[in-house]
């Protein structure tokens, strides 16, 4: 039983990090982005991308630590950041030309 124990912690550990890694990233990719470049890929603006991706990320990171990373809070600020990564970075790239300031 140990061994499922030890098993599940270390899951959760590397998933509770690969979370954070993945908010991280998607704060930084967004606060680098040039703002004209949300409104021209048809997107909401930049601050509210802002603020969503820091506020999912930071209840995500927050609420997930105590108790894992798989609970509901996590998982909608993971969806969150997810539709900014895979949805909004690549529109956004698009329409700034891939330049970020």
């Amino acid at each position: 039983m140990h061994l499922v124990d030890d098993v599940y912690w270390w899951v959760n550990w590397v998933l509770y990090w690969g979370m954070v890694a993945l908010y991280g990233w998607a704060v930084v990719d967004c606060a680098t982005r040039k703002a004209a470049a949300f409104p021209a890929a048809d997107k909401l603006t930049k601050p509210a991308w802002l603020a969503i991706t820091i506020i999912g990320g930071g209840l995500g990171s927050l609420l997930g630590y105590g108790s894992g990373p798989t609970n509901f809070v996590s998982l909608i600020a993971l969806v969150a950041v997810l539709v900014y990564l895979c949805d909004v970075r690549p529109a956004v790239r698009e329409a700034s030309g891939g330049t970020r300031w």
